[in-house]
């Protein structure tokens, strides 16, 4: 399955990942304390508490945060002039994180959307900023 990291329906993406882990519906609803009514409820909820997503995350022993990051690494406007608000300022004991972290999930759907004709290499490299040698390079390594 391909993820849509554009338009993210963390329901479906659950359930898929239950079904393909085979995960009984009896100890779902044991660890998620909800009845099955519920469950399934949450399987067409397009978004959720983030504690219930970390609850589900625990369960499938699958991190669906981290389809967030890939969204706010690919879609998320750069800040203007390099400068970001937070992690700029020095004082800010928040954690600081390097943006540029692809997984081969994010690299697999960079370099899907270039073989289906629909972004350019140089329409990727200005949309996500990514470098051209960084392109490059994936195109060469992760060619199928």
């Amino acid at each position: 399955m391909s993820i849509d990291f554009k338009n993210i329906h963390i329901g479906e993406l659950i359930h898929q990942c239950v079904h393909e882990s085979s995960v009984d519906i009896d100890r779902i609803c044991s660890f998620m304390k909800q009845g099955e009514e519920e469950i399934h409820k949450m399987y067409t909820a397009e978004s959720m508490e983030t504690a219930v997503l970390l609850r589900w995350s625990k369960l499938l022993e699958y991190d669906f945060f981290r389809i967030y990051t890939q969204h706010l690494i690919l879609y998320a406007p750069p800040s203007s002039a390099g400068y970001n608000m937070v992690t700029d300022n020095k004082n800010s004991q928040l954690p600081k994180f390097r943006k540029n972290i692809y997984t081969k999930e994010m690299i697999y759907f960079i370099l899907e959307t270039i073989e289906k004709g629909e972004k350019t290499t140089l329409q990727v490299i200005k949309e996500y900023g990514i470098p051209k040698s960084t392109l490059f390079r994936w195109i060469k390594k992760y060619n199928r």
